[in-house]
Formats: structure tokens, C-alpha cells, sequence
């Protein structure tokens, strides 16, 4: 049987700095249902990478006094470090200085040049280095100095060089009505209205070649130029999986992606400019863009200027990997800003994984292995009670799988854990503890009604915090066969022996206590 194909893929992460807590959000963001589709049955490419092209760039290796492209080597390697201490699921890494991407990109040029949609002409305007972009003179500021800045607040000079141009503004009402005939493409709706009101306020042509700075892929047939930026790293999505070979597997597969998963301040590039590119080159258009927003600490975006920019290593070395991926995608709804402080960090995982989860976990296990020969225990038939919430639990993963599907993973993570509040009171209900001197087969059956749920449970946590979750279906001794979404029917086997039970959540000490 051939599986369904899911294709996600993170914003390529642009090597002119050091990687933060913010680039791993959006890693993560995907990874996690990433993992999530390839539990429920799908066969699923998941592509990240590091975007190395243009004048920032440029601009940064030569402060550093190194070679841009050794510049380029070191800083692209520590992304993929942080992939891997992410625990990222990626199934490619692109880097936009390999020659399969030059080979890519200088196709997709060919193809939009063939079809009309290039011409060469002289751009005179605003351009932003730091968010290398163009902008209208209506969307610049003053910046109080006698500078002016663009609407991201970064700085913007005026630049008169030669140029290629794409003919964006050709693709002002095939972008609307494509907008219209599929609703959910821009997401959150936010991003969406941003979007539908910059269209319509009119598209000028884009320009798409620079020759002020040499980093970069050559235009074809003219070496003097350049690439813009944004040509050459939006492209990566097609060139990994194959492109220009359309007849690839890989692209046959996945492409159109599924899902593209950006940062709020590149909506244009991916919901304007490259669907436009993609219907001028006749390709077709990726199912979804989602706009996540930034992710502050106190109440301000991380800055170095401000001196409050955290590494994921840091973190993880305060409060552990599986505990950080889950805080992350529970404390902030994606899509919104989000504002975390190490008080919300710390009394969010006290109270949801080391009192509610761990602790349910804990005294359920230890005290099977104390009164049930630590054997999975037997059940002598269900109560309404044992009923209720045993009924919760097996529909609880289709309540996930639609809140997974509009990446409400704070709701769905919120789902799961209202479970685990539920099964507390249950188990505080029912006092086996009590049962144990009165009703032992009564004290069995509320055992495996608790093991069933905490089975459902980390099940479906999987994608969240797999390491933890694998040792807690470990301790439920559940085998490694069956820890997909195919197997949540199934039971848990009375009798089995399991291991000796140890904590997975501890309490955390935040470092001022």
C-alpha cells in the first residue's frame, strides 16, 4: 500500500550570525510534525538548511577577516549542530553554496526567462542589507538620525546599479485569485490579510539581480550579475528534491510541498514573490505558507544589543532537551509572538510534566511494581468510571490530528495534558491504594485503566518529547512495534513484565532558587 506523501520544510536560516533560540523554534515547530506524520502512516521529507548568499553575508566574512566561503563553511555547520542537539528528525540539509542548488537555481532563471518574465533594465531605490529587500518609497521612514529605515526598522540605503527584473507585476491578479480560490494558503490569517492588502495595493516588477557584490549564484550567460538572494533561497525547496529534474522521484513525491514554515518577517518572499515565480515557470504552487511570529524573552524580541539573546544549549543545559521542545511548542500558540520569562518556564514544566505527567507516571508504576509483581496488572471488567476515560483517551487522537493539521500545537499539547489532569483525579478517586487492602482484582482493573491512559498518552506525545516518551512506553512495556499512531487501538498485554520504573520528569529548580 502506498503511503500518503508529507513534505515540511524550516525557512533556510541565513549565515551572516550565530544561531538562537529562535531559529531552533522554527526546527522544531517542524520536526514536530514532522514526526508526527510519519507516526500516523506517512511518508515524509523534511528539509532545513542554511541560506549563504549575498552582501550580508559577504559583508560579514570580510569583518571577520576570513574567506566568505570558509566564513560560510563554519557558521552553516553550526546550524546543523543545532539540528542535531535539537534532536531534528531533517531528512536533507540544503546549503544554497552546493552545486545542486547553482544547478537549480540557474534552471529556474532559464525557464522564467523563456517564458517571457525576464527583461534588463536599471533599478534606482530603497534597499534594506540586513533584510535584503527592496522597498517602496511609501513604506520608508525617517529614522530620527537622518537616516531612513524600512517598515522592519533596519536601516535602507538608495542604490542605482543595472538589473534583471521579473515581471511581478503581471501576476498582481493570478496571485488574488489564487489567493481566493484557496483560503488557508497564508496562515495565520493575520499574515493572510497582511498579504491580501499589500497585493492589492499593487505589484511593481522585482528586482532579481545585483552587481554591486560578487557572492552569489551568476546570472546565466551574464557573470557580471548576480542573483538576488530570495531567487536563489526560495529555490532551495525545488532543488532538494531534485529540480531541474522534474522527473525525479523525490519531486514526483513530494513537490508541491505541503507546507512551508516561515518567520512572520518573510511572508512576502514566500506568500508574493514565489508563488509567482512557480506559476511564471508553469510549476506548481506549495499547498501552505505559515507565518510563525517571534518568540521574546521579558517582553523584547532577543537581541545582542540587548544582551538577552539565549542559546538552545543553554537552555537544554538548565532544563533538559525533551523539557525545552515540549515548553516551546505548549507556552506559545504558534503563529502569535510569543513572550517567555524563566518564571513562566519553569512553573509551566513544574506543573505540566513533573506534577501532572511525571508524577502520574511515578506512583502509578511504582506502585504496580510493588503490588502487581511488576506485571502489566489484569482488568476484571470496566466501571462507568474506568468507561469514561477510557473512552476520552481513544478519541483523543483524532482531536489531535485535526489541531496537528492547523499547527495548533499549544491546543493539542493542552488536549493531551487535560488527559493527564483527568487521569489524576481518576486515580485519586479510585485510591487503589485503598482498593489494595479491600478489592485487589477492583485495584488491577483502575491500574491498567491508568496504564492505558498514560499508553495513549505518550503515544501521542512522541512527536513532542521523543526521547522521554520513549522511556515512558518502556516503563508501560510497550514494544517498539507497536508506537505508531496504527497501533493506539491496540491494548496493553496483561501479565507482561515490566522494567523497574524511574522518574522521567524531576522538578526543576530555577537557577535563583
Amino acid at each position: 500500500m502506498t503511503r500518503p506523501s508529507f513534505f515540511i520544510t524550516t525557512p533556510i536560516y541565513y549565515v551572516n550570525a550565530a544561531p538562537h533560540i529562535g531559529h531552533a523554534y522554527s526546527g522544531l515547530a517542524c520536526d514536530v510534525l514532522a514526526r508526527f506524520k510519519r507516526l500516523d502512516g506517512y511518508d515524509v521529507h523534511f528539509l532545513t538548511g542554511t541560506d549563504e548568499h549575498g552582501q550580508k553575508v559577504e559583508t560579514a566574512a570580510r569583518n571577520r577577516a576570513v574567506d566568505t566561503r570558509a566564513y560560510c563553511d563554519q557558521v552553516s555547520a553550526n546550524f546543523r549542530e543545532l539540528a542535531q542537539v535539537m534532536n531534528l528528525s531533517n531528512d536533507d540539509f540544503i546549503r544554497t553554496t552546493e552545486q545542486r542548488h547553482y544547478d537549480s537555481c540557474q534552471a529556474l532563471w532559464r525557464a522564467l526567462d523563456s517564458a517571457g518574465q525576464i527583461y534588463r533594465n536599471s533599478y534606482n531605490g530603497w534597499y534594506s542589507v540586513s533584510d535584503e529587500a527592496y522597498y517602496d518609497t511609501e513604506e520608508i521612514q525617517d529614522d530620527g538620525n537622518g537616516g531612513k529605515v524600512a517598515p522592519t526598522g533596519s536601516a535602507v540605503e538608495w542604490i542605482e546599479e543595472p538589473s534583471y527584473f521579473f515581471r511581478l507585476s503581471d501576476w498582481q491578479q493570478p496571485l488574488l485569485d489564487f489567493y481566493a480560490a484557496h483560503p488557508d494558503f497564508i496562515q495565520p490569517a493575520s499574515r493572510r490579510n497582511e498579504i491580501l492588502r499589500f497585493v492589492e495595493s499593487g505589484l511593481q516588477d522585482l528586482s532579481i539581480s545585483r552587481t554591486k557584490f560578487s557572492w552569489g549564484i551568476p546570472v546565466p550567460d551574464d557573470p557580471d550579475h548576480v542573483m538576488y538572494v530570495w531567487l536563489d533561497a526560495l529555490t532551495n525547496y525545488i532543488t532538494a528534491l531534485g529540480y531541474p529534474n522534474t522527473e525525479d522521484p523525490r519531486y514526483q513525491k513530494f513537490w508541491p510541498a505541503n507546507v512551508h514554515v516561515i518567520g512572520k518577517e518573510i511572508s512576502r518572499f514566500h506568500a508574493v514573490y514565489w508563488p509567482a515565480m512557480l506559476m511564471a515557470a508553469k510549476l506548481p504552487l506549495p499547498a501552505k505558507v505559515y507565518a510563525h511570529g517571534l518568540l521574546m524573552r521579558d517582553g523584547r524580541k532577543m537581541s545582542k544589543s540587548i544582551g538577552n539573546v539565549v542559546t538552545a544549549q543553554e537552555m537544554i543545559g538548565q532544563i533538559g532537551l525533551d523539557a525545552l521542545r515540549y515548553f516551546l511548542m505548549r507556552e506559545v500558540p504558534f503563529g502569535q509572538d510569543g513572550v517567555y520569562s524563566d518564571q513562566t518556564l519553569y512553573a509551566r514544566l513544574n506543573s505540566d510534566l513533573a506534577n501532572d505527567l511525571g508524577n502520574l507516571a511515578q506512583r502509578t508504576l511504582s506502585f504496580v511494581a510493588k503490588h502487581c509483581s511488576a506485571q502489566v496488572p489484569a482488568s476484571s471488567g470496566f466501571q462507568d468510571e474506568d468507561s469514561a476515560i477510557l473512552r476520552r483517551a481513544a478519541g483523543l487522537l483524532d482531536n489531535v490530528r485535526t489541531l496537528m493539521d492547523e499547527m495548533a500545537y499549544h491546543r493539542a499539547l493542552t488536549e493531551i495534558m487535560a488527559l493527564a489532569s483527568e487521569a489524576n483525579r481518576y486515580i485519586d478517586a479510585m485510591a487503589p491504594w485503598t482498593l489494595r487492602k479491600t478489592d485487589t482484582d477492583r485495584m488491577q482493573t483502575v491500574l491498567y485503566v491508568i496504564m492505558e491512559v498514560l499508553r495513549a498518552i505518550a503515544l501521542l506525545l512522541q512527536p513532542f518529547m521523543p526521547d522521554a516518551m520513549s522511556r515512558m512506553l518502556d516503563q508501560l512495556g510497550v514494544s517498539s512495534e507497536k508506537r505508531t499512531f496504527a497501533d493506539y487501538d491496540s491494548k496493553l498485554d496483561s501479565g507482561n513484565t515490566l522494567p523497574a520504573p524511574e522518574p522521567i520528569f524531576p522538578r526543576l529548580t530555577p537557577p535563583e532558587e
